[in-house]
């Protein structure tokens, strides 16, 4: 295949790994002399970087695809990530599909393109989950000002309801050598912002021997390491499990000048009944005290939580608790997940399956919650003065960054702001629901005045 001249055009459902993984094989497609454009864009090739989390996957997968066909019609449309690992035959049939990767095959993309004819019928290489051992390093760059940074993958919990362990294989890590290698790599990109991310990055340090796992390295030893690394301002933990979140990390992080205090931890439910159902390795009673011990030590703390609602079981009274659970702690903000039923997963055959309506009220409810969750934990932060990394969208004249506590902030546009570390006076919550916020100096001027 001529290379000279060609395009490739990338769109990623899902997590900040599938985003991690997405700026990785792009960069190994720009190394081969593609030149990478938006998906909206005319292309030689296509990439699709797939989600099993995400409702309606097919659905999404046919809409790009069918887009695609009629902005390059002649163009090779491939398909990759968690999606195309569990249905890879399925996505294979979908008219316009000229490849199918898997797990362990996707980041050869650009080889198997190479070598790829538009045919009938698409090409389908995909393994079995089970010879997914090898961890490929990835992180995103070029597209703002935080880098997702990919430490672990796959997962070894067995949770009733998740595909993801048939999709990315069993919990792998890097080592905390090529992390710290490529947080430098980061680094001298001028990237100010690296955010850890995995499928379940407390479990990091399993490292593959000759016939058995053992666990070298530990989470703790990775940010300890990563907390020395020159150049990067800020470190963000992304999703990590209460049973996994030690009291040793958090008093870290207090402590810690790059580690931010910000904390997403899964919850699932806020009943034990369906706790054990969803086969989560906590009860609630654990969750009330890694919240409380984040706060104890830092008060300021921004805590994320994931629910489910609608899993099979959950009664009215069962939501209910879950509901009042939620609202009794001192967490800033919800994402919400609607139960959607997952092939080859033992949720599917559970009893007391929830009607779809009443799984989409209980999701409003709780996000309604989680609104409120968030103008509360910002309100008591206005008079306050902190750390800002603004991003570089003009929106309407506005500019938005993010304190280290995950405050969203917003501001008049200025170039000059863009991947700046601005100190910021918090005066109110706007009408969009974010905060505005006047440079630390002219708020010093502004309230001498006053």
């Amino acid at each position: 295949m001529d290379l000279n001249g060609k395009k490739v055009a990338f769109h990623t459902l899902g997590c900040k790994l599938n985003f991690a993984e997405t700026s990785t094989i792009a960069r190994k497609f720009e190394n081969t002399g593609y030149t990478k454009v938006d998906f909206a864009d005319e292309a030689d090739v296509y990439v699709l970087n797939t989600c099993s989390v995400t409702e309606n996957a097919d659905k999404e997968c046919k809409q790009l695809i069918r887009n695609v066909k009629k902005i390059s019609p002649k163009a090779i449309v491939a398909v990759i990530g968690c999606y195309a690992q569990l249905k890879a035959n399925e996505i294979g049939q979908i008219a316009g599909v000229d490849l199918v990767l898997g797990a362990k095959e996707k980041f050869n993309l650009p080889h198997y393109v190479e070598h790829l004819t538009k045919k009938e019928n698409a090409e389908v290489h995909s393994c079995e989950i089970e010879e997914t051992d090898e961890f490929i390093s990835s992180y995103s760059a070029g597209d703002r000002t935080r880098s997702f940074l990919k430490v672990q993958d796959g997962c070894d919990y067995t949770c009733s309801y998740c595909t993801i362990p048939l999709a990315r294989g069993k919990s792998r890590s890097d080592s905390i050598e090529n992390v710290i290698k490529q947080a430098k790599e980061i680094a001298s990109q001028g990237i100010k912002e690296i955010v850890l991310t995995g499928v379940n990055i407390g479990d990091f340090g399993f490292t593959q021997t000759s016939d058995t796992e053992k666990r070298q390295e530990t989470f703790l030893d990775l940010i300890k390491e990563l907390d020395k690394v020159e150049g990067v301002d800020r470190f963000r933990i992304s999703s990590i499990e209460p049973n996994l979140l030690k009291d040793e990390i958090i008093d870290f992080v207090a402590q810690s000048n790059k580690f931010v205090p910000h904390f997403h931890v899964p919850l699932q439910s806020g009943s034990n009944t369906i706790l054990k159902l969803m086969r989560r390795r906590y009860m609630r009673e654990l969750y009330i005290e890694r919240v409380a011990r984040i706060k104890q030590v830092m008060p300021h703390a921004c805590i994320g939580v994931d629910v489910i609602v609608g899993f099979p079981g959950e009664t009215d009274a069962e939501f209910l608790e879950t509901y009042n659970f939620i609202n009794a702690l001192d967490v800033s903000y919800l994402h919400v997940f609607t139960y959607s039923e997952r092939p080859n997963t033992d949720a599917v055959e559970l009893a007391g399956v929830v009607p779809i309506h009443e799984r989409k009220e209980r999701n409003k409810m709780l996000r309604i919650m989680s609104t409120k969750k968030q103008r509360n934990f910002y309100a008591q932060h206005i008079g306050s003065t902190r750390k800002v990394l603004f991003e570089a969208e003009n929106k309407n004249g506005f500019i938005n960054g993010f304190t280290d506590n995950y405050i969203k902030v917003q501001m008049p546009y200025s170039v000059d702001l863009i991947n700046n570390m601005q100190d910021v006076y918090l005066q109110q919550i706007n009408e969009a629901g974010l905060v505005s916020a006047t440079p630390l100096t002219t708020a010093k001027t502004l309230v001498s005045k006053e």
